[in-house]
Parts: C-alpha cells; sequence; structure tokens
C-alpha cells in the first residue's frame, strides 16, 4: 500500500471501529451537532469533527440529507419504470440519463443490463402528475422504445442506510491512528 494516499484516497479497508460508529450514527441521524455526535461514538469532539471531515473530503459521506415524508407533502405515488431505447450508444444513454436526473419527479435513476437500459424510481402526487412524467420522458423522446411501470401500493421498508464493510484489523491505516 502506498503511504503518500490522500485524503481522498480513503477505502473501506481504513475504516476503523470510530469511523464505523460515527457512519452508523450519521445515517441514522445527521442533523445532530458535532458535540452529541462525539458523546455518541465516545470520542472528544476535536477528534470527531476530524475524522467527519476526512470521511467528507474522502467521499465516503457524499452528503446530509432530511428524508421527508411523500404522503405529508402530498407526494405519495411512487413508480418504478422500466425503460428501455431503441439505440444504446453511449451518447443516447447519456443523453436519456441526462434527461432522467435533470426532472424533479426522478428520485432514483439507474442504468442497468441486462433487461431494460435503465430502472427509474418517480415520486410523483397522483396518476396525473405521473401521466406529465410520461409526457416528459418518455413519448416525446424517439429513442424510447418500450416502459414499463410499477406502482407501489404499499410500501413495507425504505432505509437509505448503507450496511458498513466489516473492519480490517490488519489495516496499515489502523495501526497507524
Amino acid at each position: 500500500m502506498n503511504e503518500e494516499r490522500t485524503k481522498e484516497s480513503l477505502v473501506f479497508d481504513d475504516l476503523d471501529e470510530t469511523d464505523h460508529r460515527i457512519l452508523g450514527v450519521l445515517q441514522r441521524d445527521a442533523s445532530m451537532s458535532n458535540q452529541d455526535l462525539a458523546a455518541a461514538v465516545s470520542t472528544s469532539p476535536a477528534t470527531c469533527l476530524r475524522r467527519v471531515r476526512r470521511l467528507v473530503e474522502a467521499g465516503v459521506i457524499e452528503r446530509r440529507v432530511a428524508i421527508l415524508s411523500t404522503e405529508k407533502l402530498g407526494a405519495g405515488l411512487t413508480a418504478i419504470a422500466e425503460v428501455t431505447l431503441d439505440r444504446q450508444g453511449a451518447e443516447h444513454l447519456v443523453t436519456f440519463e441526462a434527461r432522467a436526473t435533470g426532472d424533479a419527479a426522478v428520485q432514483q435513476c439507474y442504468r442497468v443490463a441486462p433487461g431494460p437500459d435503465f430502472v427509474l424510481v418517480l415520486q410523483v402526487a397522483d396518476m396525473a402528475a405521473y401521466d406529465a412524467v410520461v409526457h416528459r420522458l418518455f413519448t416525446q423522446d424517439a429513442n424510447v422504445r418500450n416502459v414499463k411501470a410499477f406502482f407501489s401500493v404499499k410500501r413495507a421498508k425504505f432505509e437509505p442506510a448503507v450496511e458498513l464493510p466489516p473492519i480490517r484489523r490488519s489495516s496499515p491505516a489502523a495501526a497507524r491512528r
């Protein structure tokens, strides 16, 4: 392993127990103060702040957001759409992806294989709002060959937390801490 690695090159092998505790707590509640976070993970506020900054700079923490209630905000219809394009050249994939990711109704966009080219998770108010998305993204695009949509009748689980990889005790980075 190169000892000259930058903060941006932090990888999961470099994470220790304290990093895991910090990430675990932040995945449940990213709104807490550094003081409260430090207390929750049994470390000093200075150490906690330094580690969080390192995790952010390395891209392990991409961003911190609030998860809103779709029902209370009137966006209670979730649709999962499989989209197949006629032409799958790189420029066609990039063009559709840009249109999809630029639409506010698209919460998630995945390029997938095999099968359809994209899977989109859409959050809209109702069927009329879904129909508007269909016109914006699918029917006006001559390259969209097929769309297969599924509508959620019940959300049994929604958990954005990521399972953390096991800690590698023999990691040279862990030994340097």
